[in-house]
Parts: C-alpha cells; structure tokens; sequence
C-alpha cells in the first residue's frame, strides 16, 4: 500500500509510477489523514467490473430466494416450441 503526501500530487510523473508499480490505489493524505485515493484507470476498471459482477450475483440470489427462477429445461424447451426451433 502506497501512501503519499498531499504536496506529492505536484510530481505526476512520480505518482503515476508509483500507481503502475503498486497496481492499485495510492492513498494521498492531508495533514497525516487520508483524503484521497489515485489510481491507474486499469486498475479501476478491474475494480468497477468486480462490483459490477459481485452486484449481479446479489441480484440473482434475491431472485434465487424469492423464487423468481425457471427451471431450465422447460425454458429452452419453451423457447424453442414459441420460435419453432
């Protein structure tokens, strides 16, 4: 984990450097507190794709608990019959 001074945010060179070589966030601080988080857009992408991915398998376990499913057979078996497939 990298963290950083504030006053540091001046050398872009250097702090994009250190986002490629910590290969995730670089946390900027204010006065020994945290108040930023920098970070190569690789990285990020990564990052929102996960949530994207971890956000649609808690939406398919609700649909799991609450019974909002179909049994897969019958709704190929279904699909063809409609299409005439």
């Amino acid at each position: 984990m990298q963290i950083i001074p504030m006053r540091d945010l001046k050398n872009t060179v250097e702090v994009e450097r250190r986002c490629a070589e910590e290969n995730g966030p670089v946390y900027v601080t204010k006065n020994g507190y945290g108040r930023l988080v920098v970070m190569d857009i690789e990285y990020y992408e990564r990052t929102m794709q996960k949530m994207y991915e971890a956000k649609t398998v808690m939406e398919g376990l609700v649909d799991v608990k609450a019974g909002r499913t179909a049994d897969g057979e019958k709704a190929i078996s279904d699909i063809r019959s409609k299409y005439g497939i």
